[in-house]
């Protein structure tokens, strides 16, 4: 059979964009670590969840027109009318919480903890074998194997914490704070969603409807790096203290900066062995925006 279809041009051409279609995908935590004997199982009872969901949430219209659904084993992913957008962030995201900790309450099957994302884009819809393939597509699984959304799931409770979303902030800019849906604003938590050994970085928006304990331990924020100790210098005469005077600060030995600091400010300078004792005076100072350093400042050992 002769090959037909040949892949556009970039740029060669203007032709109509495709239609904006919002795309839900979920995965399921720890999938791989199932016996093999229960893969098949939870492939299909997650499908089920979220139509159940769907119909819990009052989404009926939805759950019967989905656009290019797809299984992807330990997930799944399909497209819908944007218009439905609102509703998928509240309620139905908090419902398919409550239908998670319902089924795990039982005593039966292995538990199921989802992450979901939630995006939107144009994505070609026109019936064909390709339909949904675009890089919309592409950024809505990214942003669900994501590390702060996978944190979450890692470090949270598994009898209270059953599902953690993350938000393109597409969707988070025109749904949320447009103000069409019930998810307020509050509850969204600003991250950096990255994929370890991908090239994806994006501003994104995360909402776990029953949060529990160990959100910041989870590396939902970056943890600050503590500053590695110089080495001892053995015999190292003792340094005089640096009196200042109106803000006052004392320093041994580094810079003494009075103020905010916008930006990175780095220290390379060591400092002077004279014994003779200096004041600075701060209260000519200028607080505001910027550096604001008192006194003289040595870098490599000259003054400044």
């Amino acid at each position: 059979m002769p090959v037909t279809t040949t892949p556009p041009v970039p740029n060669a051409e203007s032709r109509p964009l495709p239609p904006y279609r919002a795309l839900l995908a979920v995965d399921a935590k720890d999938f791989t670590g199932l016996p093999a004997v229960q893969h098949a199982a939870v492939s299909e009872l997650i499908p089920e969840l979220v139509d159940d969901a769907l119909e819990r949430a009052g989404l009926h219209a939805l759950r019967d027109a989905k656009r290019f659904p797809a299984s992807t084993g330990d997930g799944i992913v399909f497209g819908f009318d944007p218009v439905h957008l609102p509703f998928v962030l509240a309620p139905f995201l908090g419902v398919l919480d409550g239908v998670l900790g319902a089924y795990n309450q039982q005593e039966v099957g292995p538990r199921i903890r989802l992450r979901a994302s939630v995006h939107v884009g144009p994505l070609p819809d026109e019936g064909r074998r390709g339909d949904g393939n675009a890089k919309p597509r592409n950024d809505v699984h990214r942003l669900l194997d994501s590390r702060p959304v996978k944190a979450i799931l890692a470090d949270s409770s598994e009898h209270v914490t059953h599902l953690a979303a993350i938000i393109s902030d597409r969707v988070h800019e025109e749904v949320v704070l447009g103000g069409y849906t019930a998810l307020h604003p509050d509850r969204c938590l600003e991250v950096p969603a990255t994929v370890e050994g991908k090239n994806f970085a994006q501003r994104a928006w995360l909402y776990v409807p029953s949060p529990s304990s160990g959100l910041l331990r989870a590396g939902v924020l970056p943890a600050r790096e503590e500053p590695t100790a110089p080495p001892a210098e053995p015999q190292q005469p003792q340094q005089p203290q640096r009196r200042y005077e109106g803000n006052s600060q004392q320093v041994t030995e580094g810079a003494a900066v009075m103020g905010d600091i916008g930006g990175d400010f780095t220290y390379t300078g060591r400092s002077t062995t004279s014994t003779t004792s200096t004041e600075y005076h701060g209260t000519n100072q200028h607080w505001g925006g910027g550096d604001n350093v008192s006194g003289d400042k040595h870098v490599d050992g000259n003054r400044t």
